[in-house]
């Protein structure tokens, strides 16, 4: 597979992932019972964009004074690209998180356990579905159009069912678990699991964990092949999508207070999956600068953003 990266910058890169896991674990608070404030989530949310800017910005100094300005232009590009796309699907995964958590009344305080947890399961689960589909794509150049197919019907599957939520209550691994181990009727604090005479049982959290790590899962599959569309570099590929993970349990406090406010959101990503799929699709015929589909992405997001918050400002307007 061939890729810009070398030992020494996939080592870079590597470090800098354990730093900010340790940073997220110890000053974010990691595991401890601790309810985050809009402020404090903000300010969590701008840190890992900083970095993650930061990391492209080294990106770019270091390709320009060995390769050239043109090639570390085109990677650097690349890079915010993966970036924000990857960051944009997530918000979806999101608002799937404050589902799962509302439907087990999990209160904020004991959220970041599991996120933690999800996000380290996520960052293992993605290195090897990227590196797994780099070397198929290189041994396959086809899959890249069944990975624009399936990118343009998820788009429009969640475009068609935006308004559907799944019924947790239905999910057939919940409904094994519940049929098959004992299951606490109420959270027992952070603990996982308990004992209740003598019999080791589930709690609620557990559960709610077990449905995060499936969510991370679903939306893998839909988020790695977009990114394929951007750029079939495995390191650009990982860097961009790791970096927009690891800030996901700061967007997600930001966003557990504002998620009403974005309803028309979905539209926007459903978009963003059936532009990226289309470029894939058309890309032996019609090659899209990166710099060209970091303009449409950032567009549509902005577009959806805007749309969603002139939405719920005129739905809260009292009828006179």
């Amino acid at each position: 597979m061939e890729s810009i990266g070398t030992w020494w910058m996939w080592a870079a890169f590597a470090a800098i992932v354990v730093t900010m896991l340790l940073v997220d674990l110890f000053a974010f608070g990691g595991g401890k019972q601790h309810r985050v404030s809009l402020k404090e989530a903000a300010g969590w949310s701008l840190a890992w964009v900083t970095v993650a800017m930061l990391f492209a910005a080294g990106l770019w100094w270091y390709l320009d004074g060995t390769l050239g300005r043109a090639l570390a232009n085109e990677q650097a590009t690349a890079f915010v690209t993966g970036y924000l796309v990857e960051k944009s699907l997530a918000v979806d995964n999101v608002f799937v998180w404050m589902m799962i958590f509302s439907f087990f009344a999990v209160p904020l305080e004991l959220q970041r356990r599991v996120l933690l947890y999800g996000i380290v399961g996520a960052i293992v689960l993605r290195t090897i579905m990227i590196f797994a589909g780099s070397w198929l794509i290189n041994e396959f150049h086809w899959l890249l159009y069944v990975f624009g197919a399936f990118l343009i019907v998820t788009g429009i599957k969640m475009a068609w069912f935006s308004e559907h939520d799944p019924d947790l209550e239905k999910n057939p691994l919940i409904r094994w678990i519940r049929n098959h181990y004992p299951v606490t009727e109420k959270l027992e604090g952070e603990r996982f699991f308990v004992m209740r005479d003598g019999v080791r049982m589930m709690t609620p959290l557990f559960l709610a964990l077990v449905l995060v790590e499936i969510s991370d899962v679903i939306f893998a599959v839909d988020s790695i092949p977009a990114i394929f569309a951007i750029t079939t570099d495995p390191f650009i590929v990982l860097t961009s999508n790791l970096f927009a993970i690891l800030g996901l349990r700061a967007m997600y406090f930001l966003l557990a207070d504002l998620g009403d406010r974005f309803e028309l959101l979905k539209y926007g990503l459903a978009a963003i999956l059936v532009f990226i799929g289309t470029k894939m699709l058309i890309v032996e015929w019609v090659k899209i600068p990166v710099l060209v589909s970091l303009s449409v992405v950032a567009t549509i997001l902005a577009c959806s953003v805007f749309a969603s918050l002139w939405y719920s400002a005129r739905k809260a307007k009292p009828v006179v």
